[in-house]
């Protein structure tokens, strides 16, 4: 589906009929703005719900960060696929992990197939998802929450408490580990049973691609190496997205760019594109395959490559016509553990390390205290002059 916005439409004025209709949709428009604060912390699809036809000002980006209305041909990236297959072959296995080592270090992103996850786990995760942001406000809104480390969160924006211009997304936060899944919304009637085999079957497919990317990196991970501490314990967030139809697209963005927190991050999407990754300097635009999951780096992961494999920025982009549901699956180590570069690059390998230590502490106080964009906590990580 094209992302091109939708053209304005242009009213013949002289005709007191469409004056009529033009003044109204005004009056309409002003009313809303008038009660914004109220609508605005309901969230984006009580906003679309209402039928505004221009976007609240809080919305709206500042020229420069705008995505713009038109969507090139060459904007368009089929990201590299890993078949899964492959790796389970051993007379292809090495020439997978060839492919996934280059994706990891280029794009920092990939789409993987023949996955082994239930299309019907797939289908059940999608309709639940939907089926939420469908439920009544006062449902939903017992979950709303705009403290970054609730471990079930219903919210707006990418970090409303402090995003200065507000994303046009709600989205739905559970914490994976199985004692916090009790508190996991009772609404949609399925959506515990399907959203914790769903989250099962996510962290069993990070599993087999962590281990893939680490024998790629030639570090150990078994025998009391982070595959094993993985075993273990380890975090697992999810964070279900909904990207409702937006009346102007090019003026804001679904997500702002930024990076993701952790090792890797698992993206199940439905039909409708959205997701760009940057990529040479320009945003590209991903298509999807459907059935197949998108899988990025995180910066955990980059900062234990000690920056082999890259954390790239990525935004989302919505569209005037049709809603966008998506379901993010962060994956990384107990969230008490400190993560440096692997030793082994440090002292076997001879690399000058290149980032501090950090655990996810450190991460929520900095959420809690910055807007989350452009990757400056990757960033903040990062030592100027490599030891």
């Amino acid at each position: 589906m094209s992302l091109v916005a939708a053209p304005m439409a242009i009213v013949d004025l002289g005709s007191s009929a469409q004056q009529s209709a033009a003044g109204d949709c005004c009056k309409e428009d002003e009313e809303l703005s008038s009660n914004s604060s109220s609508l605005i912390m309901k969230g984006v699809r009580h906003l679309s719900d209402s039928g505004i036809t221009m976007l609240p000002d809080s919305y709206v980006l500042p020229a420069h960060d705008r995505p713009g209305g038109l969507l090139v041909a060459n904007s368009r990236v089929k990201l590299p696929v890993i078949d899964l297959a492959t790796l389970h072959d051993p007379s292809r296995r090495a020439a997978a992990l060839e492919t996934l080592d280059a994706a990891c270090r280029s794009y920092g992103f990939f789409q993987v197939v023949n996955h082994g996850v239930d299309g019907d786990v797939i289908a059940g995760m999608l309709d639940v998802a939907r089926r939420f942001f469908e439920l009544p406000l006062a449902e939903r809104a017992r979950y709303m929450s705009s403290d970054v480390r609730a471990a079930v969160r219903y919210g707006t924006s990418f970090n409303q408490a402090k995003d200065a211009v507000l994303c046009w997304r709600d989205f739905l936060k559970l914490v994976c580990h199985e004692p916090l899944q009790e508190a996991w919304p009772q609404e949609p009637a399925e959506l515990r049973e399907v959203a914790s085999t769903y989250a099962a079957a996510s962290h069993g497919l990070f599993m087999e691609i962590m281990e893939a990317a680490l024998q790629a990196l030639h570090l150990g991970g078994g025998n009391g190496g982070i595959l094993e501490e993985l075993a273990v314990g380890s975090s697992h967030m999810m964070t279900i997205n909904c990207y409702p139809a937006c009346p102007q697209p090019e003026l804001t963005l679904g997500m702002p760019p930024h990076s993701d927190y952790g090792l890797f991050s698992l993206v199940l999407q439905d039909h409708v594109e959205g997701l760009q990754v940057m990529h040479d300097a320009r945003w590209l635009t991903v298509d999807p395959i459907p059935g197949s999951f998108v899988v990025n780096v995180g910066d955990h992961l980059e900062i234990y490559s000690n920056g082999r494999y890259k954390s790239v920025l990525h935004r989302v982009r919505v569209n005037s016509t049709r809603p966008r549901i998506s379901v993010a699956s962060f994956h990384s180590l107990p969230a008490e553990r400190v993560v440096g570069p692997a030793p082994e690059l440090l002292v076997a390998g001879g690399e000058p390390r290149r980032y501090m230590d950090t655990d996810f502490a450190t991460f929520l106080a900095y959420l809690a205290s910055a807007d989350g964009k452009d990757k400056t906590f990757l960033h903040s990580r990062m030592l100027q002059q490599p030891l």
